[in-house]
């Protein structure tokens, strides 16, 4: 099985190196960047990609682009994300097209090698691998009265969190490399999924952030 590892923890990236070489896995590359996972993966074309899901450059979801781009173009290509936290939106990211061949594990499974490696096998072999924290997680929002927020892309995640730091339409357009129009698009969006109408008595944006915050 040939696997390229996205990491930016330089002992956690070289100790997932050593299990899965240990394992009998051939690791043909690995870096601690989402341009350069999406750039190894397209050169060595793995069975399987391991990625942190924040990684370098934004040390946002930046490991999970590169995991939906590499999957986007090769879909053969199995994805197995690590992240230190569970967040729903991010598995219902990776799930909502193909769900074969698709992992997320909390990173303090690693330390159970053998079922790790177990896991590793099961994505890399089409199967599906989901955390049981992520999976209480998600059944537990399903249980629940829906959440608007839930239904936010994880662009409009990102730019109602700009919201809430008090960034302007333009600093969010630069913080993100997209035009102002688009962030015009993706707040006039978000107002939308939160119900939040135009009108002359209440602040549509401050009323966002409450939301979101309040989250």
């Amino acid at each position: 099985m040939r696997v390229v590892i996205g990491e930016d923890e330089a002992l956690l990236r070289e100790g997932l190196v050593l299990l899965l070489q240990g394992a009998g896995c051939e690791v043909v590359g690995a870096t601690d960047t989402a341009p350069d996972l999406v750039r190894l993966a397209r050169d060595q074309r793995p069975d399987l990609v391991l990625t942190d899901i924040r990684m370098p450059p934004d040390h946002a979801e930046d490991g999970l682009r590169a995991a939906l781009a590499i999957r986007a173009e090769r879909p053969d290509t199995a994805v197995l994300v690590l992240s230190q936290y569970v967040h729903r939106q991010y598995a219902y990211e990776l799930l909502s097209d193909r769900p074969a061949g698709v992992g997320y594990l909390l990173k303090q499974r690693v330390a159970d090698v053998a079922g790790f490696c177990r896991d590793v096998r099961t994505v890399a072999g089409g199967g599906t691998v989901l955390d049981p924290d992520v999976v209480s997680a998600m059944l537990h929002r399903a249980r629940s009265a829906p959440d608007p927020l839930d239904d936010l892309t994880p662009r409009q995640t990102e730019v109602i969190a700009l919201l809430a730091q008090g960034r302007t339409n333009a600093g969010i357009a630069r913080r993100l490399g997209i035009s102002e129009k688009a962030v015009v698009q993706h707040v006039s969006r978000i107002y939308d999924l939160l119900g939040l109408a135009l009108t002359d008595d209440d602040h549509r944006r401050v009323l966002a952030v409450i939301r979101y915050l309040n989250a």
